[in-house]
């Protein structure tokens, strides 16, 4: 089992890597050790081998993670026309704009030109993308690239995992051509028979949505607010085709095969082999009809290797199981151990054989049901904070409830009613998900614990404290596990000094949200677009904040108070100030006004616009200007002012605009930062928040141009992700990509 262990490890260790290593190095030194090994006493023997097959895991993680880099677009062939012949896989998007679709790259018929094999494509055209269908298209594609920053849910890394390499949109209707021939393509066919049957007999509803979940794996049509629901009552797991369900179709399946071949004479080939080939048919097959994504994977290649070793006829340990199992997972998949689910799964089946462990006798229903669901509940603490930041307290309940209901009667039954052609029964399984909607309405007006970002000190103190809480019958103390808890549950993020302001520029692609931190006050500045916990919610719990002394939101422009609402329903604030009245959404507030002024902690805040003589029309001269500063250094917020309005501060407030950051004003826009305004600012350092080749074209090259002559460094959100900036007596700025640096992150 040693050698399994290595492996994980090493497999895993490459995750967290800031570069890769030459693969042929590192695993020239694991097969050295295996050399070595003979040489050395025996009590090294265990942690030789060990470090041996970590670093020949290592060695093959880096492999095939240099492989897949090798795929990456290549700068010079971002937003250029390329045409391709690509197959469809998977079921489109529909959406008011179009279709978007997974794309895998069959041809690149433009000469010359790199492309990775998998794509997210938009088609901006509304017609069909049938998963299966062969297309000859006209892309514009951009490399892989999302936000980046300290919390929350991290795109880059989820493409990564997935082989998604690059994104584009189609250009023109496209060539459709032959069908696809092969598996995946008649399974896609058939899935999306599937679906457009449940919309047609349901409609567009939320039933029809969670069926089509539960039978082909496409969630798209779930509304956002479902999601939400089902983050509240901690049962997202159960919407999607994962372990659960195949290990219940698995099971059923299994259990019906038993009935019917038990009473048939004796061949070659025992029950208990029929009977798990039957298991793992069933598995292989939903695993399909749910695209064969890496959840349905990881738990088919778990199956697999259990009807192997049946096969095989040895006689394994549990555990040894469980290692071979993990292996086997990480050797077909190495990118694997991206996702939470994997853990989550791997974790919850370990702790429900621990404990198994040491009892003379199986425990009663009742009681084994209460031993299940007390050591998932105890083993999940971990991977839920780690991951996801947040404890559902109703979490417990809810799934005592609802994985019976989903996973026992549901599941099955919208499986049968996609098999058989008869309507009621999916309109019995649509007054089912009514059912699961009512009960999970009624909880999840139960609380969330949202925790701050813990370290992994603490979190690996908390999986020990886990793991003794569950121990084995018979093992010391095992209460004392919770003394390894409650750190993590009561660590508290570090505050600044009073006089020292730490500001956040937060990574919202095309938009604007800073976030500044004194001793004991927070503001902050702007939501930015993308839906709040996307980005702004994740950072703000993140730093362990539950409230905000003042949200101040510029003007009334999607990409700097779109997210307002979502925001300020989980974090509320003490007062919102707005540059516009429209961005205050009917709440209580109050208006940006220039001279006003207070003091936190030793910090200065000053309103300086929007002056009342403006006349420029639009929303952005209403912008909300706003100076932070403190005995040595200050921060200018310019929102999107335009030149004429630069002209204006420059003439009412003069040298008093010197700060030594400014947030470039409108991302950067030409229409801003004019030379008049950057000699009276001589900012040190200007920050441009923009999205990843925005179509905009901010920061614009003049822009950068009239900074680079002022002497004036630049740093960008769409470069460098979320900033992180210190003002003591000096300044302190890095970015989250310099930071925090992995391999699988775009350079």
């Amino acid at each position: 089992m040693t050698w399994l262990i290595g492996f994980c490890a090493g497999v895993t260790l490459c995750a967290f890597l800031p570069s890769l290593p030459d693969w042929r190095v590192v695993g020239a030194l694991g097969a050295l050790a295996i050399g070595l090994r003979r040489f050395l006493p025996h009590g090294w023997q265990w942690s030789v081998r060990l470090g041996a097959m970590l670093l020949l895991g290592l060695a093959y993680a880096v492999w095939r993670a240099g492989g897949q880099m090798a795929q990456e677009l290549p700068a010079e062939w971002e937003m250029k026309p390329v045409q391709l012949v690509i197959v469809v896989r998977g079921l489109a998007a529909q959406s008011p704009d179009g279709s978007r679709i997974l794309a895998e790259v069959e041809q690149i018929e433009t000469k010359g030109a790199k492309v990775p094999t998998y794509l997210r494509l938009v088609a901006r055209k509304k017609h069909a993308w049938p998963g299966g269908s062969r297309w000859r298209v006209k892309v514009r594609l951009r490399a892989r690239h999302a936000t980046a920053n300290a919390f929350g849910f991290d795109a880059e890394q989820w493409l990564w995992g997935q082989g998604v390499l690059a994104s584009g949109s189609l250009q023109g209707r496209g060539e459709r051509l032959a069908e696809a021939r092969d598996l995946l393509a008649y399974v896609d066919r058939l899935r999306t028979k599937i679906a457009d049957r449940v919309q047609l007999v349901l409609g567009a509803s939320r039933a029809s949505a969670l069926i089509t979940a539960l039978t082909v794996g496409d969630q798209q049509g779930i509304a956002r607010q479902d999601w939400q629901l089902f983050a509240r009552t901690g049962v997202t797991h159960l919407v999607s085709i994962s372990g659960l369900h195949i290990g219940m179709v698995a099971a059923l399946v299994g259990g019906i095969a038993r009935s019917l071949l038990q009473r048939r004479a004796p061949g070659r080939v025992t029950l208990r082999v029929s009977v798990a080939m039957c298991a793992l048919l069933a598995a292989g097959g939903y695993s399909l009809l749910a695209g064969w994504s890496v959840p349905t994977r990881r738990t088919f290649f778990m199956l697999a290797v259990a009807a192997l070793l049946l096969l095989w006829r040895r006689a394994l340990s549990p555990f040894q199981i469980w290692w071979l199992a993990l292996s086997a997972v990480l050797l077909f998949d190495p990118f694997a151990v991206f996702f939470p689910g994997l853990w989550l799964s791997f974790g919850l089946v370990a702790a429900l054989m621990l404990v198994g462990i040491g009892r003379r006798r199986p425990p009663g229903k009742w009681r084994a049901l209460w031993l299940g669901q007390w050591a998932s509940s105890v083993m999940s603490l971990v991977p839920l904070t780690g991951f996801f930041a947040a404890l559902p307290l109703v979490s417990p309940l809810a799934n005592l409830l609802a994985i019976p209901l989903v996973s026992i009667v549901l599941a099955p039954l919208s499986l049968l009613a996609v098999a058989l052609p008869f309507d009621w029964l999916l309109e019995l399984a649509a007054w089912l998900v009514a059912g699961f909607y009512t009960l999970m309405e009624w909880l999840g007006r139960a609380p969330v614990w949202r925790l701050p970002g813990i370290p992994w000190s603490l979190l690996l103190l908390g999986m020990l404290g886990s793991l003794w809480l569950i121990a084995p019958v018979g093992f010391p103390g095992r209460g004392l596990g919770v003394l390894l808890l409650l750190p993590m549950f009561f660590y508290t993020p570090p505050r600044p000094l009073p006089g020292t302001v730490w500001i956040t520029v937060l990574d919202v692609g095309q938009g604007l949200s800073v976030l500044i931190r004194t001793a004991r006050h927070s503001l902050l500045y702007d939501t930015g677009a993308l839906a709040a916990e996307q980005v702004v919610l994740p950072q703000l719990v993140g730093v362990g904040l539950r409230r905000l002394q003042m949200l101040v939101l510029s003007h009334h422009d999607f990409d700097h108070d779109g997210a307002t609402q979502d925001l300020l329903r989980t974090i509320p604030s003490d007062e919102l100030m707005v540059g516009q009245t429209a961005s205050a959404f009917g709440l209580a507030h109050t208006r940006c006004t220039p001279g006003r002024s207070w003091r936190w902690d030793g910090i200065l805040f000053e309103v300086l616009a929007p002056l009342p003589q403006i006349m420029v029309s639009g929303n952005n001269p209403q912008s909300c200007v706003l100076r932070v500063a403190n005995t040595h250094n200050a921060l200018l917020l310019a929102g999107d002012i335009p030149t004429e309005v630069e002209a204006m501060l420059v003439e009412r407030y003069g040298a008093r605009l010197a700060s030594t950051i400014l947030i470039a004003p409108h991302h950067g826009s030409k229409t801003s930062s004019s030379a008049l305004f950057l000699r009276t600012v001589a900012p040190e350092w200007a920050v441009v928040s923009a999205g990843y080749r925005n179509r905009y074209g901010h920061p614009h090259a003049s822009v950068l141009a009239a900074y680079r002559t002022q002497g004036t460094k630049v740093v960008r959100t769409d470069q460098s992700g979320a900033l992180e900036m210190i003002f003591d007596r000096n300044v302190t700025i890095h970015g989250i990509r310099q930071s925090i640096p992995r391999y699988w992150r775009p350079r």
